[in-house]
């Protein structure tokens, strides 16, 4: 699903959509205070937007034609010139403009680097209008984003201890030494990290030689938080007086539900 955001620059609503992990701002939407339909192709025809439309793709398209590009560059500006959105996506092959079908939020839309282009040749006092209010945008989602970030990780550490103490109250009897005390912890460490990543940090260490760090330096963000969760779950059981068998198939059955959820939940895609 395309996750849409709205901006409003001089009292117009224009959207935003995600498309290949960047942002594209509805040109029809730019257009509808200026009134007339036909901007946006009159736009295109002229020969420095082919120009410049033609570069981005070069610098950002792999897969762009560039033979075609060449000759719409050599016609643009001629009087009998005339190229749609849709035609110069066809037919280069372009990935910096789309065209949406559909009566609620359909239309063309333009990666932000075009977009503001655009802008520019609908009105310098536009564009500045729709770049003040983007970065506004931009800078909300970042402070949203560092919340939740903030919030995990201080659930991270919260959980890190439940699960300590409850090794601690539990599983280790009074009058060890401190080396006895490492290898229970670190029994238990290798049981989530057994539950999560199907290896222990000594295997992990032994198939990554030349690795810096340990197992859990190098898992995903959706593994962390699958991770923190599975801590917390385990003090629980430990609690519990359950065995370590019988806890480590429940924390693996749970690391696997939590893992399917996680990879297809867009919050935790954008932290990447």
């Amino acid at each position: 699903m395309v996750r849409k955001r709205t901006i409003s620059v001089k009292g117009s609503v224009i959207n935003i959509i995600d498309y290949q992990d960047s942002d594209y701002i509805s040109l029809t939407d730019m257009v509808k205070s200026f009134g007339d339909e036909n901007i946006i192709t009159n736009w295109l025809r002229n020969r420095n937007t082919i120009e410049f439309i033609g570069i981005w793709e070069q610098i950002n398209n792999p897969d762009f034609n560039t033979l075609e590009f060449e000759g719409f560059k050599k016609q643009a500006g001629l009087n009998r010139f005339w190229i749609s959105p849709k035609k110069w996506i066809e037919t280069t092959r372009a990935i910096g403009m789309i065209s949406k079908a559909g009566r609620y939020g359909g239309g063309t839309y333009a990666h932000k680097d075009i977009a503001f282009e655009f802008g520019s040749w609908l009105s310098p006092e536009f564009k500045l209008y729709l770049i003040r209010e983007f970065q506004r945008l931009k800078e909300d989602e970042n402070n949203r984003l560092k919340l939740e970030w903030n919030l995990q990780r201080t659930l991270a550490k919260i959980n890190y201890r439940i699960h300590t103490d409850a090794i601690r109250e539990n599983l280790i009897p009074p009058e060890v030494s401190g080396k006895q005390m490492n290898l229970t912890y670190a029994s238990e460490a290798d049981l989530l990290n057994v539950a999560l990543f199907g290896l222990t940090a000594a295997d992990w260490r032994s198939a990554n030689p030349d690795a810096e760090g340990n197992v859990r330096d190098h898992a995903t963000i959706e593994q962390l938080v699958v991770l923190s969760n599975l801590e917390s779950i385990n003090a629980v059981m430990i609690h519990q007086a359950l065995n370590q068998g019988n806890r480590l198939r429940q924390l693996n059955a749970i690391a696997i539900t939590q893992m399917k959820f996680l990879l297809g939940y867009n919050a935790l895609k954008k932290l990447r």
